[in-house]
């Protein structure tokens, strides 16, 4: 048998050959035999032979946050639903963990059961932090014994990929943060939302911007310089490091990307948001499993699809309760549950 036959998988059908998968052509061209036919006349029954599948096109996925009070079985059916989607890699942007456990042994407690849940995946998944991961000394610590910086850079298929970590506050004032936010925490358990926002926490600007320390800023402005050659820059981050009167250390990392096509996906407000800043797309998620507030916005449990090859980027966002699997079922038993307060009769 001939060395193309041999790489064939041939489909016959009343003695035709109607197609051939993954044969190669003699003249070394692997594009060249991916589609077979055996209609010879002008009239065709499709509309064109330019197949979608450039050899540099990847797609990944991105969810969002769990925290606020994590809703039963949520992340759990969003890590099924990926798995029959077959991203080739997934990242996140933060507030994975509720973070009040008070202890070490219960924040790795928290951190385990995340992991247990992540681990599912079958595409390797990238954490960022976010507030509830990262707020105060204890936070911290557990997570660099667990997981190293919090803020890093990674390249694939010549595409660079920058998480941030917008909890880079000073010690003194990490430590104010994270005090004010137990009070704060304490009152909203005790006497809910009305009450929790009128804590000192509730008006910090912290609560709603992120903050990039010098040291993380220089970092991936180098980063962004030794890879001027990439194809697509995508950042991941919890809070919009942008909103803060007076920051200044992520406008120099935006500017560091000057012309170079990008794309922002944060988290954080747990409703979903898109912007246009600098030409660029900046999108904020909703969650995967944490709180809802539809009276602020679109606040649904979704992931992202985002697909790129030498053209550019296609962003889909994909509902979880329309994520079905060879059933017609939400994976995991999950038909009854509610991905989306707002649409939910209850």
């Amino acid at each position: 048998m001939s060395g193309l036959l041999k790489n064939c998988v041939l489909f016959m059908a009343a003695g035709l050959v109607l197609s051939q998968v993954g044969c190669s052509d003699p003249s070394g061209n692997p594009k060249a035999s991916r589609f077979q036919h055996h209609i010879s006349d002008d009239a065709q029954p499709w509309t064109h032979k330019n197949f979608d599948a450039a050899e540099e096109k990847f797609t990944f996925a991105v969810f969002s946050d769990l925290t606020g009070g994590e809703r039963e079985k949520i992340f759990e059916i969003a890590v099924a639903q990926l798995n029959l989607l077959r991203p080739e890699l997934i990242v996140n942007v933060g507030d994975l963990i509720e973070g009040d456990s008070g202890t070490a042994d219960g924040l790795n407690a928290e951190w385990d059961w995340f992991d247990e849940r992540a681990k599912r995946a079958r595409a390797p998944l990238f954490y960022a932090g976010g507030n509830h991961d990262l707020t105060g000394e204890l936070l911290q610590k557990v997570w660099d014994e667990r997981y190293g910086s919090s803020y890093y850079h990674f390249v694939y298929k010549h595409v660079l990929f920058l998480v941030l970590d917008t909890e880079d506050n000073t010690p003194e004032r990490m430590q104010e943060i994270f005090e004010l936010r137990n009070e704060a925490i304490a009152i909203y358990k005790a006497e809910g939302s009305e009450a929790f926002e009128n804590t000192a926490y509730a008006k910090l600007p912290e609560r709603f911007a992120g903050t990039i320390g010098p040291e993380q800023s220089a970092y991936f402005q180098q980063v962004i310089g030794a890879n001027p050659d990439v194809r697509w820059t995508f950042l991941f981050m919890h809070k919009p490091a942008w909103k803060k009167d007076g920051e200044t250390t992520f406008a120099v990392i935006e500017a560091a990307l000057g012309d170079l096509p990008y794309t922002v996906f944060h988290g954080h407000e747990q409703v979903y948001g898109y912007a246009k800043r600098h030409g660029r797309d900046y999108i904020r998620l909703a969650t995967t499993g944490g709180e809802q507030y539809p009276e602020f916005g679109r606040s649904m449990d979704h992931v992202m699809l985002v697909t790129i090859d030498n053209n550019g980027v296609d962003i889909a966002n994909l509902l979880m309760s329309g994520i079905l699997d060879k059933t017609g079922h939400v994976p995991l038993e999950g038909d009854d549950l509610c991905f989306e307060l707002a649409a939910c009769n209850d």
